[in-house]
């Protein structure tokens, strides 16, 4: 008997030893937070309060703020491409345009390159996406309720799965603001569709507050009786500014290059766009060929950023919704909160609309990282980001190693120490593909390092054709934050412009731009890389004859 009790009594203290060792290995196993990607689209920098602009006194995101007291605000977080599928492609797969494929809006990823949901599903994350998604293929994630290519900003239809295939089951929210629809959505799915006993990975991502505005009826009054501060480049853009690629030989391209707030570019302005769309937002005796071009513009800049960051405050009011129900169920600090828009955007510096130009203020884009764990709250940090960059940060969160197919990195230990590592990236790289589409901008490239930003419009399309005049600039950053003076020409940037060269055509090979996409194209760009005299003689020849043919083409009937 007394054997069986001390036979008895080792097997429970074994049964004991090894639960508890289990529960030691369980408790010493990394906690896998749960990852909340949020992106709204064209949210650009100058209008977020956690940023210093011209705006921040009109506070148009305090719950953004909050978020950002609560984390890591980066400063220098850039698109790789700025326009919206290619910068989304970018987050999805890790790669930059010319490797994922996606040059442009009509660009996709299908579903079996969607590498970041694909690994998060293998990890044992339960994926969803909803708003917002642009890449045309069904997205391969547990869950989706998105909108069909950019959606409508009121009475959304969104695709969701069903029992016919991909794209043919939708929903409709008749009524209702997108912002709205896609925060209900949401909502919706952390309450009936998530499953509590699997960490998720949630990417909610707003139409607003891209262009053309419509906000919800309910902010019609929000800042109807502000007048809103204006950015000094609106009038008054310095002659120092741009060069031959974007201002023309003796400044004759100024009003077919690049899309105007007020009526600069007679092709496409806020000044006429605007005043079609919302006329109520425009003085009943508005006339477009009566008005100086100082008060068009003037009237024009009100109406574009009221009904801008209406959009945006009904972003933010939809963010706090949603953080609150995260903070009621206790899984707002157990969650990695990301927030970015897609890319930068402007807001009426140098009379400029829209993105697309790899100068900072549609390059730059808004990143914020919280989770309490791990990141002290109220941090900054000057670290180069791209996003590309973006995936491999949350695949580190999530315990899940990097592909080789990624290039991005993992910005962690900057999150969490505020420090960059010895080997951390010293420059970025950007490519607009795009040449003189929709906002009539011209194919460029550039590098931009903490100090200095050097831009080559090489100024061609896909096949080399349609060309604008190539031009160099570049940009002293800490003396000339607002890329006002372009020094290519300055004695004393000489040695710094050859070297910045040099950079940017070892960087184009590290990343994979090497020619070979479009061959046509790149023999344009190597014809005009060393910018000698008889370069420049060339582009401003090229110069003329745009301007002949833009005005040709302007003059036919239906030009517009």
């Amino acid at each position: 008997m007394r054997f069986r009790l001390s036979w008895l009594c080792l097997r429970v203290v074994c049964a004991a030893t090894v639960m508890a060792s289990q529960a030691f290995a369980e408790a010493q196993r990394p906690v896998r937070p749960n990852i909340l990607f949020i992106m709204s689209d064209d949210h650009t920098a100058q209008a977020v309060g956690a940023y210093a602009t011209v705006l921040k006194s009109l506070n148009p995101t305090p719950e953004l703020d909050r978020l950002a007291a609560g984390g890591m605000v980066f400063d220098n977080a850039f698109c790789v491409n700025a326009i919206c599928t290619p910068s989304r492609a970018c987050i999805i797969t890790g790669q930059y345009p010319h490797n994922n494929g996606v040059f442009d809006l009509t660009g996709y990823i299908p579903p079996s390159r969607q590498t970041l949901p694909i690994l998060m599903r293998e990890a044992g994350y339960q994926t969803a996406i909803i708003g917002k998604w642009h890449l045309k293929r069904e997205p391969h994630f547990d869950y989706y309720k998105v909108l069909p290519g950019q959606g409508k900003y009121m009475g959304p239809v969104f695709r969701v799965q069903g029992l016919k295939p991909w794209p043919s089951n939708t929903v409709e929210h008749p009524g209702e603001h997108s912002s709205d629809a896609i925060t209900d959505a949401t909502l919706d799915w952390l309450q009936n569709h998530r499953d509590p006993d699997q960490p998720f990975f949630l990417c909610h991502q707003f139409k607003a507050p891209h262009d053309f505005f419509e906000n919800a009826p309910r902010y019609q009054d929000y800042l109807n009786d502000v007048e809103i501060p204006e950015p000094p480049s609106l009038y008054d853009v310095p002659s120092t500014f741009g060069s031959l690629a974007t201002r023309g030989d003796g400044d004759e391209l100024m009003p077919h290059i690049g899309t105007s707030i007020g009526k600069r570019n007679p092709r496409r302005s806020y000044a006429a766009d605007l005043h079609r769309l919302y006329p109520e937002e425009f003085p009943s005796d508005y006339d477009l060929e009566r008005l100086s071009e100082e008060e068009t513009t003037h009237l024009a800049y009100q109406a574009y950023l009221r009904k801008y960051l209406r959009c945006v405050k009904g972003v933010d009011d939809n963010l706090k919704r949603l953080f609150d129900y995260l903070k009621q169920e206790g899984l707002y600090d157990q969650t990695l909160i990301i927030y970015t828009g897609d890319q930068g955007f402007w807001l009426g510096e140098n009379d400029y609309q829209d993105k697309r130009w790899a100068y900072d203020k549609s390059m730059r884009m808004p990143l914020i990282v919280r989770y309490p764990p791990a990141i002290a709250a109220g941090t900054r940090s000057d670290a180069m980001i791209e996003n590309v960059d973006f995936p491999a940060l949350m695949l580190d969160y999530a315990g899940i190693a990097l592909p080789e197919s990624m290039q991005g990195r993992s910005f962690r230990s900057i999150c969490e120490t505020g420090r960059e590592p010895e080997n951390w990236k010293q420059a970025v790289y950007y490519r607009y593909w795009m040449h003189m589409a929709h906002h009539d901008n011209p194919g460029e490239m550039a590098i931009r390092t903490k100090r200095h930003k050097l831009i080559y419009f090489y100024g061609c399309d896909y096949e080399g054709g349609n060309q604008t005049p190539p031009a160099w600039e570049c940009y002293d950053l800490i003396k000339d934050p607002e890329e006002w003076n372009n020094v290519i020409d300055h004695p004393e940037y000489r040695e710094t412009v050859a070297s910045l060269k040099d950079q940017l055509a070892r960087l184009r090979k590290e990343v994979g731009d090497d020619g070979s996409h479009y061959p046509a194209c790149e023999a344009v760009v190597q014809a005009f890389w060393a910018d000698d005299a008889s370069d420049r003689q060339r582009a401003r020849e090229i110069s003329h004859a745009f301007k002949v043919r833009r005005e040709a083409t302007l003059a036919r009937p239906g030009k517009l």
